[in-house]
């Protein structure tokens, strides 16, 4: 297996993130660009939310103070003994009624228009980010560091919906909040200190912890992803039957408790410090409260307030100190938020560093001198190991060439250069004369066809996962029965009731599973999907019998008649087959020639042939 790093060890200490105030006022500078992103999945829905919560923001004032009026109308009329019959009272209460019936509408209506923005903010962004995804090139899926910011982003598009509805009830609470103050003071603006003497405490305890959480979450993402990664492998259908012939399973779970258990131990101890610190702080903003509610008591039997006064006041400052905490509260909760929106920014952010020029060069057809390999190297970002270097060498027009090596020797990523997956660190590869990076991406792309040998098996039907070589042509049937027969997968497919609609593999109900040899036939089929200029195969019949494996490269000899092809094969006899044979020794070229050639120069490929076919005698 050849070497990519993987970024930080597990031992390594993740850097702390500790947020300050200020780092916190700084990320609302996030929250604009939330919004349109939240503008754009709806501008409708956007707008209705909006409205009712504004017209939901003044609901609470009304029915204080229309209670307000009740009260003092039950406490004149219990003095007075006046006719009820028609009197103002009733319209009073029919008034609260409706006010209370228009309250739970419209809370139900925000609730379900926030439920719909959500559901489709979260289906655009993660379609969003698969786009970008496969714009990115293939060595920054192989970092760690870049797999982290991805399962960051990842979480955001489904966790930070909530951001949209916190951020608007923040709007909605603080005009709530002014009508109740106004109110408040006009009777007493002593009551407003009190209440920040009820509220600020409890907001700053929640705000460290929240801080502590956040940081705590952030270093812990590699190791949530293992987490992630340990549940997969000990429970799948992939995996089952290594898990069990080599016993791995309480090796795995062992270490996913292990794991856990840090996380629990992590988790338990700052939830135990922060209930603790909690209650305390409470208890201060209980006490102010009762403060407050003693002092609208005291002056309402000393005859300064009437009692509706008193229900208004109290109902007031008790709706203000929830609103308060709330909005304090949802501050730490929204800033958290908007830094946690950051990654999902921070991955949109990244750019790919292969990249097409404006005026790219179109693919030549056909290929008429063929591609040149100038000097090239190429290691990984951030490594000093090089997985080729001094590769020289050019795969002509129409030729067939067979890559040989032991395993690590850099032959797959010599392949992965050809078709630009990497670009290479040092050097050039050339195309009829011009570099490779000056032509389309995407037509070089269309005219390549590759099969890799860990390639995928997709858990569809059996008709997708061979148009997969050339998804635009996934309606074609003629075609892709004819990729089938070519690569021998039209006898697996006919044994199937359902035959190209078969759903392959045992993750969805009435899938099938396939050999190893069968799902390597119909990955082959891909290959023959389009019609390629240059054709590629990473050990493309390792899981072959002996006839399978004849027909199979007697076919492909026809369909490379006239192409330029590259084969990755450890089977000698299937690299005789080649024009030329490449041999690559610790990344680096020590032999090319035709299988005649390098036999009589008695090198490396002989003695790799001579190995191996001393084992058949």
């Amino acid at each position: 297996m050849e070497y990519r790093p993987r970024g930080r060890k597990r031992d390594e200490p993740a850097e702390k993130e500790q947020l300050s105030f200020k780092q916190r006022v700084a990320a609302l500078t996030n929250l604009p660009r939330f919004f349109r992103l939240i503008w754009q999945t709806s501008p409708l829905l956007t707008c209705t939310n909006i409205g009712l919560r504004i017209v939901r923001s003044a609901l609470p004032l009304s029915i204080l103070y229309v209670g307000k009026l009740i009260i003092d109308q039950v406490v004149h009329l219990s003095r007075s003994h006046e006719d009820l019959t028609n009197h103002r009272i009733w319209m009073l209460v029919a008034a609260e009624f409706g006010l209370a019936i228009i309250a739970d509408i419209l809370g139900r209506a925000t609730t379900l228009v926030d439920s719909l923005l959500g559901d489709l903010f979260a289906n655009n962004t993660s379609v969003r980010l698969m786009k970008h995804a496969a714009l990115l090139d293939l060595d920054q899926f192989e970092d760690a560091v870049f797999y982290d910011k991805l399962e960051r982003a990842r979480q955001q598009t489904v966790g930070r919906t909530i951001l949209l509805s916190q951020v608007l009830s923040q709007a909605q609470d603080l005009i709530t909040m002014g009508f109740l103050a106004v109110g408040l003071m006009t009777f007493n603006p002593w009551l407003i200190l009190l209440l920040l003497v009820a509220v600020i405490p409890a907001f700053l305890g929640e705000s460290h912890f929240n801080d502590r959480s956040y940081a705590l979450n952030r270093q812990r993402t590699p190791q949530r992803r293992e987490l992630d990664y340990l549940r997969y492998i000990a429970a799948s259908d992939e995996t089952a039957k290594e898990i069990k012939v080599f016993g791995l399973s309480d090796f795995l779970t062992d270490r996913f408790r292990e794991l856990s258990t840090e996380f629990y131990n992590s988790n338990r101890s700052l939830a135990i410090r922060r209930s603790s610190w909690g209650s305390l702080l409470s208890m201060i903003g209980t006490a102010g409260y009762y403060g407050a509610y003693v002092m609208i008591i005291y002056r309402t039997i000393t005859g300064h307030l009437s009692i509706g006064d008193l229900t208004f006041l109290a109902g007031s400052f008790r709706q203000l100190r929830s609103l308060l905490e709330n909005i304090l509260g949802r501050f730490t909760s929204v800033s958290q938020g908007a830094i946690y929106l950051q990654d999902l920014f921070e991955f949109f952010e990244i750019r790919p560093r292969i990249t097409v020029p404006s005026n790219a060069r179109p693919f030549p057809h056909p290929i008429q001198h063929g591609f040149q390999f100038e000097n090239v190297g190429f290691r990984y970002t951030n490594s000093d190991k090089w997985v080729n270097r001094h590769l020289n060498f050019t795969l002509r027009a129409k030729e067939k060439l067979a890559l040989v090596g032991e395993n690590g020797a850099g032959k797959t990523t010599l392949v992965k250069l050809l078709v630009r997956l990497y670009d290479p660190t040092e050097g050039r590869i050339l195309l009829d004369g011009y570099d490779l990076r000056e032509y389309d991406l995407n037509d070089l792309r269309k005219n390549t066809g590759i099969i890799f040998q860990d390639y995928l098996r997709y858990q569809m039907t059996a008709g997708q996962n061979i148009a997969a070589g050339n998804i635009g042509q996934k309606e074609n049937s003629p075609l892709i029965e004819a990729s089938a027969r070519q690569s021998l997968a039209d006898a697996v497919v006919e044994r199937f009731p359902d035959r190209y609609n078969q759903m392959l593999g045992r993750r969805f109900s009435n899938g099938v599973d396939l050999s190893g040899g069968e799902w390597q036939k119909v990955a082959l089929a891909r290959a023959y999907m389009r019609d390629a200029q240059l054709l590629v195969l990473d050990e493309p019949t390792s899981a072959l019998d002996a006839r399978a494996e004849y027909e199979v490269f007697q076919r492909f000899s026809e369909l490379t008649s006239g192409r330029s092809a590259v084969l990755i094969s450890h089977r000698f006899s299937t690299v005789r087959m080649a024009d030329r044979i490449l041999v690559l020794e610790k990344g680096r070229l020590v032999e090319i020639g035709s299988h005649e050639e390098l036999l009589q120069k008695s090198g490396r490929y002989a003695e790799l042939f001579n190995l191996q076919a001393r084992g058949y005698k």
